[in-house]
């Protein structure tokens, strides 16, 4: 099992026990960690790098990872599930068609040349009940919020992703006026078209940890 980075101060634990009941190996996990930091060290000319990831340790990020957006997957496979599966389609600006086609969505992403790849955990009596599940959400996007913040103190400019649908404002405004909060607003990584899923599964990033673990993701593009 590969990780890319894993905190176990800030981890339940409840996923200290499964992960390391499934034969993590720590000390293997951070070589290949700092060996892929060091192979993608090509990042936005003034951030102060270490800087940051001193920040991100101080909150509660299971695991990040960073990465070119060149290895980003985009698929019209995945927006169908937002069209078929999901009742936001068409009722949100962070929600398809608001978001445009999925290759203007490539075209803006890839526009960023560098992304950062982050998950948050949160343990739910039971993960069938989705009530629950999604209340684990907005914590997640507080997270995201702050890890947006300490990019754009360094003077980056960003395109965050993060989770489902907006849900900032009780009812969105589209498609009769524009957004209220642009400025808070992320649009979900899927309605993107991106492989969320498959581009964890390259950083070796470990999203099934079993149990009644919520594990969400957020993608910060910066330029």
């Amino acid at each position: 099992m590969k990780f890319s980075h894993l905190y176990y101060t800030r981890c339940p634990p409840v996923c200290k026990k499964n992960l390391t009941e499934s034969g993590f190996d720590l000390s293997l996990g951070r070589k290949m960690w700092y060996t892929r930091r060091k192979q993608r060290r090509r990042e936005a000319a003034d951030m102060d790098r270490n800087w940051l990831e001193e920040r991100l340790r101080e909150l509660p990020v299971v695991q990040y990872e960073f990465f070119d957006t060149a290895e980003l997957t985009f698929t019209p496979r995945v927006r169908m599930v937002c069209e078929t599966d999901c009742a936001r389609y068409g009722t949100s600006w962070a929600c398809p068609p608001a978001v445009g086609t999925v290759e203007e969505c490539r075209e803006r992403c890839l526009s960023y040349p560098h992304a950062l790849l982050i998950t948050t955990m949160n343990e739910v009596d039971d993960i069938a009940d989705l009530e629950s599940t999604l209340a684990t959400r907005a914590p997640h996007e507080e997270i995201t919020r702050q890890v947006n913040a300490l990019f754009h103190s360094q003077g980056v400019e960003t395109y965050p992703l993060s989770t489902e649908s907006c849900a900032i404002c009780r009812e969105c405004a589209y498609p009769h006026g524009p957004c209220r909060c642009p400025e808070k607003m992320f649009p979900c990584v899927e309605s993107h078209g991106i492989l969320i899923v498959g581009t964890a599964e390259k950083l070796g990033i470990e999203f099934q940890p079993g149990g009644n673990i919520v594990t969400w993701f957020s993608l910060i593009l910066y330029r």
